[in-house]
């Protein structure tokens, strides 16, 4: 129960004064930051005071706000981030554009590399750090999947291909891509992505997850990030 405005809560000493500094140093006054988090701008105060104790929702919103965890925001210790994330064979491929082995990979699976997983015919191996701001995937596109499939939603989206052809519809217009070619886009753009050759194609692919509604699209989840 959140104790009276006179009053302290000491459940989270430490949230408190961590609020005002993240919104400090993102140059976010008050009323912004409350605006952003669908709060008053009296309540995000009693937050920074201590008077009054978050939710979790609230706690979510304010972490993406802020670009950070919650975490962080409860002030526990992040378990220290390895920078190198060994490739491997993708598992559960099916003859995608490279047989297995894209990317020009190093030859079979170094200990600790992530496996493949598969939604809808895609697959997807992780490229990057678990837990940071952008999500990066190394993606098999089997041809014909997903074709009509339209996506939107908050975020930047890169991607670069590395074998097959591409085709990638941004709003009304469509381009083709080649091996070598990349695209960098907002979200927001209503877009839609599919492979042009019946061997598919291969394709790096990183995302701005921290910033989407759509955090929840992990690598394993069984839910369709394209």
């Amino acid at each position: 129960m959140n104790p009276p405005d006179g009053g302290a809560a000491d459940e989270l000493p430490g949230v408190a004064p961590r609020l005002r500094e993240l919104r400090r140093e993102r140059g976010l006054t008050l009323e912004t930051a409350a605006r952003r988090a669908d709060l008053s701008p009296a309540h995000l105060s009693r937050l920074e005071t201590g008077r009054r104790q978050p939710s979790l929702p609230m706690l979510l919103g304010l972490a993406r706000i802020y670009g950070t965890t919650v975490s962080e925001l409860l002030g526990e210790m992040p378990p220290e981030r390895d920078a190198i994330v060994r490739g491997g064979p993708f598992a559960g491929a099916t003859g995608g554009a490279s047989g297995g082995t894209p990317g020009g990979a190093a030859g079979g699976a170094s200990d600790g590399a992530p496996g493949g997983a598969e939604a809808d015919g895609w697959v997807y191996q992780q490229a990057g750090g678990s837990g940071r701001a952008m999500q990066a995937l190394r993606v098999l596109v089997p041809y014909g999947a997903q074709g009509d499939l339209v996506r939107v939603h908050p975020g930047e989206e890169w991607l670069y291909v590395l074998d097959g052809r591409l085709r990638v519809s941004l709003g009304e217009t469509v381009h083709h891509l080649d091996p070598g070619d990349s695209a960098h886009f907002d979200s927001l753009t209503p877009h839609r992505i599919a492979a042009l050759d019946r061997g598919g194609a291969e394709l790096l692919f990183v995302h701005t997850l921290l910033q989407s509604p759509s955090a929840e699209l992990c690598l394993g989840s069984g839910t369709r990030l394209r």
